[in-house]
């Protein structure tokens, strides 16, 4: 039988899910987690505000929303102080990730990245079929030096760093950041993951506005604002950056109850104040059950916390594994030496409770 087939390309590549979701997993151990702690999202909810302007919107569900996100891009100006041609929305920034590849990376083209990081932007490269070119950590960091050093000898087109960074939870100060995107040759673009900007440290992002032009900064309303499921994203950028997005972008592919939500979630600042109080009190209680366990938790800037659990990445996997088996969804680094952690998302009380309870087990279970 003929049948159309994919571009080589396309035929070349694996079936690749960045990360298998923790409902594939229910399914698969035929039972709902009693914690759901892998995937950074945020167990304390969106604001109010949020919720309701979605339910307003869902009686709007009949129309497709502004391609042009008009009203979001207005207050995400007012708020940041820019102009909203500096914005573009997406579907989270895994969606902005996947554009701004198609815009710039062709076939060869050279990208650099830190093994061990966010995986999904190294898929949408493959898919683009750039040629992507890794730099080992540096205690636990990104390392800014290795990652010039690699451009310099590639004459890569992108870079991507997050800051604060994940999977470890570390960060580099504002000023690194700015140094690093100064250093760098101008043909190079700097993809800034500030995912985690909400919950990190004062001095951690550089300031907006002051940006240098080879700078294009992702941010989400996924993480602090609790809206993972809105797939709701923006990045800022020099505007001659930000107008090539209008070229190749799914110009309706947000949905008029996420961009309100988003909206809402944006003009309840007291409510993000509240969470990122939650936030860091679940760091602190995350920190003291690993270290009444004899680990040693990382230093962390995010809604998570990696755990070193002392040994190897076998070991961090058997301990991961019997977690998972008892009920608590947690994930773990990909790559050597990070993968001797395992990753903790910040949760409620109850759900630490059931990762207090389980811990234990786990790591005498990972001995045997």
């Amino acid at each position: 039988m003929t049948y159309p087939k994919p571009t080589p390309l396309v035929a070349s590549l694996p079936a690749t899910v960045p990360f298998v979701g923790p409902e594939t997993q229910e399914r698969a151990r035929g039972a709902a987690f009693n914690a759901r702690l892998g995937a950074n999202e945020n167990v304390f909810g969106p604001s109010p505000k949020a919720v309701a302007a979605m339910q307003a919107a869902a009686s709007e569900a009949w129309m497709y929303a502004d391609p042009e996100h008009h009203a979001l891009k207005q207050a995400l100006g007012a708020h940041h102080g820019i102009g909203s041609d500096e914005f573009v929305i997406g579907e989270g920034i895994d969606g902005l990730l996947g554009y701004l590849v198609r815009i710039y990376v062709g076939h060869g083209d050279a990208v650099v990245t830190s093994d061990g990081a966010y995986p999904t932007f190294n898929y949408h490269v493959a898919g683009f079929g750039g040629t992507l070119h890794k730099v080992p950590y540096k205690d636990d960091h990104e390392d800014l030096a290795a990652l010039t050093a690699k451009v310099l000898e590639t004459n890569a087109k992108l870079v991507y760093l997050s800051n604060p960074d994940n999977p470890m939870g570390t960060w580099h100060p504002a000023q690194d950041v700015v140094a690093f995107a100064q250093n760098l040759p101008p043909t190079c673009l700097l993809v800034l993951d500030e995912a985690y900007i909400d919950t990190a440290p004062a001095g951690t992002a550089p300031a907006i506005g002051e940006t240098p032009p080879n700078v294009i900064r992702m941010r989400t309303f996924s993480k602090a604002y609790g809206l993972a499921g809105a797939r709701v994203g923006y990045a800022i950028g020099a505007p001659r950056v930000v107008s090539e997005f209008a070229k190749i972008k799914n110009h309706f592919g947000m949905s008029r109850p996420g961009l309100a939500a988003a909206l809402g979630a944006l003009q309840d600042q007291d409510y993000l104040g509240k969470t990122l109080e939650a936030v860091e009190n679940s760091r602190k209680s995350i920190a003291e059950i690993a270290t009444a366990n004899g680990l040693q938790p990382l230093a962390s800037a995010t809604n998570f916390v990696a755990i070193d659990c002392g040994q190897d990445g076998a070991f961090a996997k058997r301990v991961l594994q019997s977690l998972i088996e008892q009920g608590v969804f947690v994930r773990m680094p990909f790559v050597a030496p990070q993968d001797r952690c395992i990753r903790i998302s910040c949760g409620t009380d109850a759900d630490l409770l059931h990762f207090k309870n389980a811990l234990p087990h786990a790591l005498t279970s990972a001995q045997s």
